[in-house]
């Protein structure tokens, strides 16, 4: 029986991946490879639309990919590779902003949000195409699902309707891939700000738990999160975020649920459950950072993953495109 292809991806943008990337989306990945026929991507050419440091995105790409494996991305269970290192991305990019109107793509809610936080001036015109490049990212590898968060929910739906229209124009050639929404996994807020998102985008990095920081680090951002009034340990999103969202985190790295978590720290001040979450936080997260480093330091293993794994890309990218050229009529090499 054939497996459902996946394919997703993930923006170098910061050296580390914050708790909340793993959590909410690479440990799904982790376990979708066992039953997909997965593809997951470093999407490299996507940074490019913040205009990143050439030293820092080399560097951070090769960090993303090394803190894939090291959570649990499996090279031999699926496919592994950087977005730039397929050219076919590009070339069937070109071919979905051909089939978008201007007031479609114009709806897309990053590029509103973007341009109007910095103006219409200073916004690069990458982000306003940021949408068919994904389009052009998933229907290159004819993807059944896509596993993505429900704010991407938006991507998908256009990248459904180009591959319908393409498919109405030319003929059937894409697939028409299903939004695969994550299951609800642990929900992480920041340390500092518990009513706001654990994000990359934050303002000050004091609320990240960051899996390549150092046990002190994490440690000490753990022990200095804010908390609520009262000592009590006890689930409530209204009254107490802090502690809610530290139950949240302590419950997801242990494995024991919130409510035999609030048992266990019955009785117990805030003091006592901060440090019991930061040592769970810390164990957990010690051999991740470990094997990571481990990769960076043989970089020669990860560039034969890597191309490896552009490779196996490229042979369904390559056939995908041409299948595409001979549709709309442009010519082949001969």
């Amino acid at each position: 029986m054939t497996k459902p292809r996946v394919l997703s991806g993930i923006q170098p943008t910061n050296g580390s991946f914050q708790l909340g990337n793993y959590l909410g989306a690479v440990k799904q990945w982790v376990e979708l490879q066992q039953s997909h026929d997965a593809f997951y991507c470093v999407v490299d050419l996507h940074a490019l639309t913040s205009s990143p440091d050439p030293k820092e995105l080399r560097k951070n790409t090769l960090t993303s990919v090394a803190q894939l494996l090291a959570l649990g991305i499996d090279p031999e269970h699926c496919t592994l590779f950087l977005q730039s290192q397929v050219y076919e991305h590009n070339q069937l990019a070109w071919v979905m902003e051909c089939l978008t109107g201007f007031g479609e793509a114009s709806r897309m809610t990053q590029f509103k949000d973007k341009s109007q936080k910095v103006g219409n001036d200073r916004v690069v015109v990458g982000v306003f195409t940021y949408p068919m490049l994904m389009a052009a990212d998933i229907l290159l590898y004819q993807a059944d699902q896509v596993p993505v968060g429900e704010d991407q929910r938006q991507h998908i739906e256009l990248t459904r309707d180009l591959a319908a229209r393409f498919n109405s124009q030319y003929g059937k050639t894409f697939t028409i891939p299903e939004g695969y929404i994550l299951k609800a996994g642990a929900k992480i807020y920041d340390l500092q700000d518990p009513t706001s998102k654990m994000s990359k985008s934050a303002e000050s990095m004091s609320g990240l738990i960051e899996i390549l920081d150092t046990p002190e680090s994490n440690t000490k951002k753990i022990k200095s999160a804010v908390t609520d009034t009262g000592r009590e340990v006890r689930f409530d999103v209204a009254e107490k975020p802090g502690i809610s969202n530290l139950l949240t985190i302590y419950s997801a790295l242990s494995g024991k649920s919130i409510s035999e978590t609030e048992i266990e720290f019955d009785g117990k001040g805030y003091g006592d459950f901060k440090s019991a979450v930061a040592e769970v936080v810390v164990e957990y997260l010690r051999p991740v950072r470990l094997r990571t480093l481990e990769l960076l330091d043989d970089p020669t293993h990860l560039s034969a993953i890597l191309e490896t794994g552009a490779q196996k890309a490229q042979a369904v990218a390559s056939k995908t495109l041409a299948e595409v050229y001979e549709r709309i009529g442009l010519i082949s090499r001969a």
